[in-house]
């Protein structure tokens, strides 16, 4: 059976991919993988010679899968492979081969046919005439890729040519938002403020037949299946074929390939025509047949063909909302008239056998890791296909259950058992529950990978009409080899001792018994392992007899022994622990410990007393003093008791013991009950609960050696202080080990019938107070950190998808959805955080109303559920929505609805709700709010209708409509919906196409890939982007291998690589890998997801930066439109995607987009926010090009006071925003002067207010944030931190050479006037100032300092007069005078441009300004160039500071006593240091760059900053 899964790589009907590695992957990777690609010469098979690439890794068998999909070959199948005349072994590697050498020659061989292999053949040449296209994937569900359609240039993504938008003309009709940018002006409907949602813009949709028509019929033969004596000689199958010329052909599928007979519909004559030839390739036969097959089927190889990741099916269906917009068919499904379909559903496969071959494939090496995750993908993927394939068989009725009781009925199909589990938890919600969190517990322990002998079953839940089954393989059986043969039984052992336990069957749970077996023994080893690596407590439970079972799992938690001799483990329900939170049991439990606490007290008191009374009848004949004496020590024993007590309950008190925290229930209206008994935290929370606790603990242990003794001296080997220290901290912070810190955590307790053995009630109360610690940590901890977190604008969730991702990030399970919309109605921010309670809102009226469907749906007949499903959504998306009854109907629609299959609302009587009442729109509404009270405790926010939710909370019906789609499978066609017509039902029992099942399984891992790729991100946040570069493609190679790169991770990976060699300036390899990222995306997360929409906003960026300006605006003007349909107007995101309209767009469309995004911004961020200053200066920066120079005044001034308030006055950024304002004042000054000299004169702009291309390019990057703004406070503070310590390690050299310098010096003048030595000694030392007393002790300090007067100083910040000018366009920054303000200068200019455009006194000239403005004004020149324009030196940065990095005094070069040397030393020293100072500058700006790029804010005109 373990050759059955070494298949070729291609999988279940997946063509495998190229596996060649990308252009640019390091040969060194690439030998890693054994061997590197060489080429090959392939003929045979009536086929022209090729040459392709082959590796040296592939077996034979995967070189003939790679050509089965090359074009050349296709559809040919059923061949082998020979080299110099002799065949291959399919399972032989190509690099053991002898004679295989680069430009050998390999022949195809054709093989015979087998039955099956006859109906792959047919099946790739169905295939092969079915034309693919955006189309095909909305009938199938699956979500389309737009991406091909909306560039018209199908290799755009392969080759990265640029998109003329000419060479491909399909007949698609061209959507809204392409025909608008057209002439360059946006649709109307994109535009900011514009209501229309209009849906039928966002996919392509036709009218008519697409592709060629290459046969009129290909169906199954009338006299299927050959009668038994065709069957002996051969004869596989029939098959009718209708040519386009109108000929009728009857063939014969046989070993040896196809030919046509002599049947007709009337005469059954298998014999072959006379002239008709026997072709391997059906294709072949019908070319011979048709000259018209033949001509189309040449013209359609010779067409533009998608890139391989286009074409290739998704390992999982990605469920598309939106249907053609088209209902009729245009084409028969050929595919089922052959009946493969029923023939692949008669098979039914081995699932779990499969997946534990593939399980236990070698992981050695890179190869057979890459296999191993490769096969993993293929299985699990053709495992979920089955399963919702046979979900579907299972509902619509076409299947009996093959288990007795309704409640718990299970079904059979396609080798997968599927049911609908047990209601014992909680009735449907809980069965529900059960379902989910079965699956949770097999991917908690799928992910061990370490413990590859311990195995789980193929899991996965679907949902599909209103009713969510479970699908699993099945468990290997008990039955297989029988065992050894046992030992004799001693006559003399017990005859009540429990009998031998069988070698396979159950060996581990709750009701496996005592056993003692080597088998079970090394179950238990890996159960061990696993409870260490989740973090599960080992513990004990009371039996059905009483006696203790010791568990590492859940109670419920099954180990078997499988007739395959592995260990499987089952019923995973409860594998992580209860949320004390939603527990009922929690006081019933608590009360209930604490009883049993009490008694064994009481009986540990007694038997003390009893043994203090017979002490005493033994000591009545001792003396009186010893019995006094025994008595007075029996007191001071007591009171010492009570003096522990005493200290112990405080302490408890205030670790919180076993309680919750004060006023936690009054405050949080928790713990409370829930609709079912299985709440569980998610393993998100437990890694931060413990990242929580080791860091109380270690501030703990720190605290306690500090109070005894100090840290220092605690900290020494050997001190006992330190144990103490760490045993008080353990048991304080709750650890289960007295000696480290470890947390572990007990599945079992607050569960509902589980005892716990007497002498484990210490721990078992330390369980209870971890489990409330962690439930109060989500209240207290997670959740206003989570709103924090949103608050500054880092997660910005924008659908539910995005929503639950971002909660579960932070360990938040959706249960506490409500207690989420309580914190941020409760926060001052919550204006600022209204996106992320509509979004949240929105999620618990999906979530209500889902719950209502799925029990409304289940009890309508199949012949009405569109009209049901259409009704339950006019019900819930119009507030007063009442259906007509069937007598309010008029009659001529009724007589043209005939038939029961046709029935709709109008000829059904009123739909029924759950409750049994009639539906309408105020009854499901009352029943939506039911439910979010018991669920989320929330019902204020809902108001008495969805009228309430759309208007005061800013909610779209058309999101609402959407996300409830998506929950449900339910499949809407493409049409524009009017949701705000409360007359009418704005979506009809037509517009429901059709309902598909969710399946929820288990991620396979790409552990090799993922590796790589958190590789790749620590190059990135060091700065080193050649190396991530590198990284980068291997991960891309890694997924590639793996999954085809249809994979989310693989869609990140590439976007990263894109962003990297975009910021390398390889704008090419950006543009390229953009494309791919965004075709992947749409394909594998969604048309509409919002990871999507960004990858649209990055590709923009990277096509603006090559030029392809007009493709640019339709990617942004598209995820404009998809923001506009998921979330609405209101969102950050918009703003972004604003901006960059506003910067690509001309005219007054700009402008829109640029209010639209400072609007935004203002509203989400504040004033004082890069995202805000930013945006004003853009805006400015548009207003200038119009010449609105007053309006473009007051917006910098925003600006310049946004970077003030943040950076500070001297931050570049403020700078530059000053001189931009400057420049605009002076421009506007310009202009307004000339235009009263000479009216009839156009003043050109300034040259330094039209932003160049590259200033576009580098503001595009800053907002979409491939250039992260770089002001951080922890950054400042690490800077200013790291400038004191240089400042206090210069001062000190400095002084040091000071007295070296006033000691040479005295010492020379002593010998020159020994006279004065004295004195002169006394003066010189008294005139060397001290970097700390400046004053000096002499009149005239510069008598005293050698060489020119100068003394060497501490450097400290530049003052305003000598600070290195700012570049700003590219000329050095103009400064004021000493001591006059920037300001006062910007100032005078608006006053004299307020004169001069109200008529006043003229203004003087640019020479007398500038005259006064050069007036006592220190301009130096800049010593670099950054882009162009002359650098702009960081704020505050000492460029003289005396740095040591790379500086030592080496006292052997020169004497000391040399003035000389000394005078040498110190320029040496100050300038040494200096560029030592510079570098540590660079180095700090590095980090800067490390953390996302280039600096923050305002990009000036002409000179980019980096």
């Amino acid at each position: 059976m373990r050759d059955k899964v070494k298949r070729p790589a291609g999988g279940r009907n997946h063509p495998k991919a190229d596996v060649s590695p990308p252009s640019g992957v390091p040969e060194a990777f690439v030998m890693n993988a054994d061997d590197s690609s060489f080429p090959v010469k392939v003929q045979g098979a009536g086929l022209e010679m090729f040459e392709m690439q082959v590796h040296g890794f592939w077996q034979v068998q995967d070189t003939v899968m790679a050509l089965t999909a090359r074009e050349e070959v296709c559809p040919r199948s059923s061949f082998s492979l020979a080299l110099a005349g002799a065949p291959l072994d399919p399972l032989v590697d190509l690099k053991s081969l002898r004679g295989l050498r680069p430009g050998s020659v390999l022949r195809l061989v054709e093989e015979p046919y087998s039955p099956q292999s006859a109906r792959a053949h047919l099946g790739r040449v169905l295939e092969l005439l079915r034309t693919s296209g955006p189309q095909d994937a909305l009938k199938e569900g699956r979500s389309p890729s737009v991406l091909e359609t909306l560039t018209n240039s199908p290799g755009a993504a392969k080759d990265g040519g640029s998109p003329t938008g000419q060479s491909l003309k399909r007949s698609l009709s061209v959507p809204k938002a392409e025909a608008g940018v057209q002439d360059g002006t946006p649709p109307e409907y994109l535009l900011p403020g514009s209501l229309e949602r209009p849906l039928m813009a966002l996919l392509p949709h036709s009218s008519q037949t697409e592709g060629s028509i290459y046969l009129r019929d290909l169906s199954l033969s009338c006299w299927n299946p050959p009668p038994g004596h065709r069957k002996l000689q051969g004869d596989f199958l029939y098959v009718t074929v209708v040519t386009l010329e109108g000929s009728r052909y009857d063939v014969t599928s046989c070993p040896k390939g196809f030919y046509v007979n002599r049947s007709t519909e009337e005469v059954f004559d298998p014999r072959p025509v006379q002239a008709s030839p026997l072709c391997h390739c059906f294709t072949d036969l019908l070319g011979h047949l048709s000259p018209a097959f033949k001509q189309a089927l040449s013209t359609a190889k010779t067409r533009a063909q998608l890139p391989p990741a286009e074409v290739l099916p998704t390992p999982y269906r990605t469920v598309c909302w939106l249907g053609p917009a088209a209902i009729s068919r245009t084409q028969r499904n050929t595919f089922s008239r052959l009946g493969l379909d029923q023939q692949a559903a008669a098979q039914a496969p081995d699932w779990n056998e499969e997946l534990q071959a593939a399980r236990d494939l070698p992981q050695g090496t890179l190869e057979e890791r890459l296999w191993r995750d490769r096969t993993l993908l293929q299985v699990n993927s053709a495992f979920v296909l089955a399963a919702a394939q046979g979900a579907e068989t299972l509902v619509d009725g076409f299947a009996e259950t093959v288990s007795a009781g309704r409640e718990e009925a299970g079904f059979l199909w396609g080798g997968v058992f599927m049911s609908q589990g047990s209601s014992s938890a909680g009735g449907e919600r809980g069965r529900r529950a059960a379902q989910r969190l079965e699956l949770s517990g097999v991917q908690a322990y799928s992910d061990l990978g370490e413990l590859q002998a311990l195995h789980t079953l193929p899991t996965a839940t679907v949902d599909y009409r209103g009713v969510r089954l479970s699908a699993q393989g099945l468990a290997p059986g008990s039955d297989g080899p029988e065992p050894e043969a046992e030992p004799e039984a001693d006559p003399e052992a017990d005859p009540e001792a429990p009998a031998p336990p069988p070698s396979r069957g159950l060996m581990y749970g709750l009701n496996a018994g005592p056993q003692e077996s080597p088998r079970r023994r090394q179950l238990l080893v890996l159960l061990a392992q696993s409870a260490k690596a989740l973090s599960l407590q080992r513990h004990a439970v009371l039996g059905p007899a009483g006696y203790q079972v010791p568990l590492f799992t859940s109670v419920d938690a099954q180990g078997l022994l499988g007739g395959d001799g592995r260990f499987y483990l089952l019923d995973l329900v409860r594998t992580m622990p209860a949320d004390a939170n939603f527990c009922p049991e929690v006081e019933a439990a608590e009360r209930a410990l604490t009883a049993g606490g009490q008694v064994e007290e009481k009986v540990e008191e007694v038997k003390e007393d009893e043994e203090v009374k017979e002490e005493e009848e033994k000591d009545k004949v001792e003396v009186e003093e010893e019995l006094k004496e025994a008595a007075e020590e029996k007191e001071v024993k007591e009171e010492a008791k009570e003096e522990v007590k005493e200290e112990e309950r405080p302490k408890c008190s205030e670790a919180g013991g076993d309680r919750w925290p004060k006023s936690y229930h009054s405050d949080t209206g928790l713990p409370r009950r829930y609709p079912h008994g299985l709440c569980r935290l998610r393993r998100e929370l437990w890694h931060a609960f413990v990242q929580h606790k080791h860091t109380q603990f270690n501030q703990r242990v720190r605290e306690l050696m500090e109070e005894d003794g100090g840290f220092e001296e605690c900290a020494k080997p050997g001190d006992a202080r330190a144990t103490k220290a760490v045993r008080a901290a353990c048991e304080e912070v709750g650890s289960v080990s007295h000696l480290i810190f470890e947390m572990r955590f007990n599945p079992n307790v607050f569960c509902p019938g589980v005892s716990f053995p007497g002498g484990d009630s210490a721990a078992t109360r330390l369980q209870e107070r971890l489990l409330r610690e962690a439930a109060a940590f989500i209240i207290k901890q997670q959740i206003p950190d989570f709103v924090d977190y949103c608050l500054q604008g880092i997660e910005v969730p924008m659908d539910s998808a995005t929503l639950k991702q971002a909660l579960h990030h932070w360990g938040i399970n959706l249960r506490y959805l409500g207690h989420v919309i309580k914190a941020i109605s409760q926060s001052e921010h919550k204006e600022r955080l209204r996106h992320i309670l509509r979004v949240a809102l929105a999620e618990v009226v999906v979530r209500s109303a889902r719950r209502v469907f799925n029990s409304f749906v289940q009890s309508v007949e199949v012949w009405s559920l569109s009209a049901a499903v259409s009704h339950f959504l006019c019900c819930l998306l119009v507030p007063q929505f009442t259906p007509a009854t069937a007598g309010e109907e008029p009659k001529k629609k009724s007589k043209r609805r005939g038939g029961r299959g046709g029935a709709g609302a109008s000829e059904t009587p009123a739909w029924s709700a759950p409750t049994g009442a009639a539906l309408t729109g105020p009854a499901l509404w009352n029943l939506v709010r039911q439910d979010a009270l018991e669920t989320y405790d929330i019902t204020a926010h809902l108001g008495a209708s969805v009228s309430h939710v759309v208007e005061q909370n800013g909610l779209q019906r058309l999101s609402l409509l959407r996300e409830f789609c998506l929950k449900t499978g339910v499949q809407l066609r493409l049409r524009d919906y009017c949701l705000d017509n409360q007359s009418k039902a704005p979506i009809g029992p037509d517009d429901v196409l059709n309902i598909f099942p969710l399946v929820k399984h288990i991620h396979m891992p790409v552990s090799d890939a993922f590796k790589a790729f958190r590789a790749a991100q620590t190059f990135i946040e060091k700065g080193l982007l050649d190396q991530a570069q590198e990284r980068l493609k291997e991960t891309s190679y890694l997924f590639g291998r793996v999954c085809d790169e249809l994979h989310p991770e693989a869609c990140h990976c590439l976007s990263t690589l894109a962003r990297v060699t975009f910021l390398q300036g390889k704008t090419a390899e950006a543009r390229s890998a953009q494309l791919k990222a965004v075709m992947l995306s749409e394909r594998v997360l969604g048309f509409d997801h919002p990871s999507t929409i960004q990858q649209y906003a990055l590709l923009a960026v990277y096509l603006g930066a090559g030029g392809e300006k007009a493709l640019a605006q339709k990617c942004l003007l598209r995820a404009r439109h998809l923001v506009l349909t998921v979330h609405g107007e209101d969102h950050p995101y918009v703003a972004t995607l604003d901006g960059c309209l506003g910067l690509l767009l001309t005219g007054e469309a700009a402008g829109q987009y640029l209010e639209s995004a400072l609007k935004l911004n203002m509203s989400f961020f504040g004033p004082t926010d890069t995202h805000t200053a930013l945006s004003q200066h853009l805006l400015s920066q548009w207003l200038c090009s119009k010449g609105d120079y007053r309006s473009a005044m007051s917006h910098e001034k925003e600006a310049q006071a946004a970077y003030s308030a943040m950076f500070g006055e001297d931050h570049k950024q403020t700078k530059g925003s000053a001189e931009f304002l400057r420049t605009i004042t002076q421009q506007a000054v310009r202009v307004e002067r000339s235009r009263r000299e000479a009216p009839d004169v156009t003043e050109p702009a300034a040259e330094g207010l039209k932003p160049s291309s590259e200033t576009v390019l580098e503001q595009l990057a800053l907002l979409t944030g491939i250039r992260k703004n770089a002001q951080s406070n922890r950054l400042q503070e690490f800077k200013k931190r790291f400038w004191e310590i240089k400042l206090a390690e210069a001062t000190e050299k400095v002084k040091v050479i000071n007295e070296r310098l006033v000691s040479a010096k005295t010492k020379r003048e002593g010998e020159s006037t020994p006279a004065g030595a004295a004195a002169g000694g006394e003066g010189a030392a008294g005139a060397a100032v001290c970097p700390e007393n400046g004053d000096g002790g002499a009149e005239h300090p510069e008598e005293a300092l050698p060489s020119g007067g100068q003394e060497i100083r501490p450097a400290e910040e530049p003052s305003e007069e000598s600070r290195p000018s700012a570049a700003v366009n590219g000329l050095p920054e103009e400064r004021s005078a000493p001591g006059e303000p920037e300001q006062r200068e910007t100032e005078r200019e608006e006053v004299e441009l307020h004169a001069a455009m109200n008529g006043g006194p003229d203004v003087e000239g640019d020479d007398a300004q500038h005259k006064e403005t050069e007036t006592g004004e220190t301009v130096r020149p800049s010593e670099g160039t950054v882009n162009g324009g002359e650098e702009v030196k960081r704020a505050g940065s000492h460029e003289e500071t005396n740095g040591v990095n790379g500086v030592h005094d080496d006292d052997d070069d020169e004497d000391d006593t040399d003035p000389s040397g000394l005078e040498k030393k110190k320029e040496h020293f100050v300038e040494v240091n200096a560029k030592s100072t510079k570098a540590n500058e660079a180095v700090v700006n590095g980090v800067i760059v490390v953390n996302g790029g280039a600096g923050n804010g305002v990009v000036v005109n002409g000179a980019p900053e980096e």
